[in-house]
């Protein structure tokens, strides 16, 4: 039976960039980085959250084909990958600290029907939902699931 998510994709053109754009303004952790044959296994976590990583992925890595990579890469570089939502407890706040820090948002933190969200991009273009969920939220009930 299926426990939950644990690892999900992050692709990048340079891993060691990533693991810094991550941990210096993310306040990620690194939570393993080993070689593995002719690549690198990097994943990072959110410090409250043991159990996810985001497994930093290289766009000339192992398993693409040279076609599926620059098709890949094209994608990437022109930022139309959503990556996830990450959830935060203070949105506007991670806002200004991640702005300060050189984070490029697309969008400033905006009341929505689910709560408040930012939208930004990582170091290679994809993209991130920011967002402080309404306390009075109920998805079941809200929206059906």
């Amino acid at each position: 039976m299926i426990k939950g998510l644990g690892i999900t994709t992050v692709w990048t053109f340079d891993q060691q960039r990533t693991k810094a754009f991550f941990t210096e303004k993310l306040d990620f952790e690194v939570r393993s980085e080993v070689a593995m044959g002719d690549m690198r296994w990097v994943t990072v976590g959110a410090k409250d959250q043991p159990d996810v990583e985001l497994a930093l992925m290289s766009l000339d890595g192992p398993g693409l084909d040279p076609e599926s990579s620059e098709a890949l890469k094209a994608l990437v570089a022109k930022g139309v990958i959503g990556a996830g939502a990450l959830r935060t407890d203070d949105c506007r706040g991670d806002y200004a600290t991640f702005r300060s820090r050189g984070v490029e948002f697309l969008q400033e933190p905006q009341e929505r029907p689910y709560g408040v969200e930012a939208i930004f991009r990582d170091d290679n273009g994809n993209w991130y939902s920011l967002t402080e969920r309404s306390e009075e939220l109920d998805f079941s009930k809200d929206f059906g699931c």
